[in-house]
């Protein structure tokens, strides 16, 4: 009898799986039973994320767009974070699916009985908090996790900023950053590493992060730089009056690989690395002259 008393008194004081509650950035309190095992990830910034947490293993699904790091690429995909194909994601029987407030597929999910979490940073203070929000999702200590990431993050943006030489400083920059043609404003994540880096951009934040802008705003605005994509160039040939643009006019201007892009337009752990690549091409295009 003695011997099933402290049996019984052992297996009472095993910690068993806590729950966890968080509240997503639709304001929707998310209950799990305990810290999930299996992730499905609709967002590439999200999947990035998750991996820099170091839990990686756990994603068994992901978007088509999601390719870094590459051991990702070799995970079932499972359409794009605004078109899922819904029937693939619940064949993996994630016990959670990670995506964007934009994405249509939360609804429907839930419908079926997954869990959703949608997070979506927009600027640097969302991607701490959104690393930290996926760090108590994975049930991670901040110090350990989210953190961490920051740090290299926030480090790496400086180092940036500073290998810059004083005479790029106030460099009057337009980034495109889709064709539309869609900008990066002052307020994205993508402005506050220009302004970081000592830039003007040329899109105030009064427009929002990414705002859909008529062309001739840019042709008044006269940058000094203009930053676009490999992808969204071809579209600018046709934008009436930029051949006046003094970026066009000297040559001041920074195309990007579909790769750099892919680093440059997505708000998680490889901002540095897209502070990097912005700081190169500012310093190859920008001083004497510009300003």
């Amino acid at each position: 009898m003695t011997m099933v008393f402290m049996l019984l008194c052992s297996l009472s004081t095993l910690a068993p799986a806590h729950a966890l509650q968080l509240t997503d950035d639709r304001g929707v309190s998310v209950t799990l039973a305990q810290s999930p095992q299996r992730i499905v990830s609709l967002l590439p910034s999200l999947t990035e994320s998750i991996c820099a947490l170091g839990e990686c293993q756990r994603l068994v699904g992901v978007d088509r767009y999601s390719n870094d790091p590459a051991s990702v690429k070799i995970l079932p995909t499972v359409g794009g974070g605004l078109d899922p194909n819904i029937e693939a994601i619940v064949a993996l029987r994630p016990d959670v699916v990670v995506l964007a407030t934009s994405s249509r597929a939360s609804q429907r999910l839930e419908s079926l009985g997954l869990k959703v979490v949608a997070l979506e940073p927009k600027s640097h203070a969302d991607v701490q908090r959104v690393l930290k929000k996926l760090g108590a999702l994975l049930d991670i200590p901040d110090a350990a996790g989210a953190d961490r990431v920051w740090r290299l993050i926030d480090s790496g943006v400086s180092a940036a900023a500073q290998s810059l030489p004083a005479s790029t400083r106030n460099t009057r920059v337009y980034f495109e950053v889709s064709r539309g043609p869609y900008a990066a404003g002052e307020s994205s994540f993508m402005g506050e590493t220009l302004t970081r880096l000592g830039m003007k951009n040329i899109i105030p934040a009064a427009l929002g992060p990414f705002p859909r802008i008529n062309p001739e705003f840019v042709v008044r605005a006269n940058p000094d730089l203009i930053m676009v994509g490999s992808r969204s160039a071809d579209a600018m040939k046709s934008y009436p009056g930029w051949g006046a643009i003094k970026a066009i006019r000297e040559k001041r201007i920074c195309l990007f690989s579909p790769e750099q892009s892919d680093v440059l337009i997505r708000p998680g752990p490889r901002m540095a690395e897209a502070a990097r690549i912005m700081a190169q091409c500012i310093a190859s295009k920008a001083g004497a002259g510009a300003g």
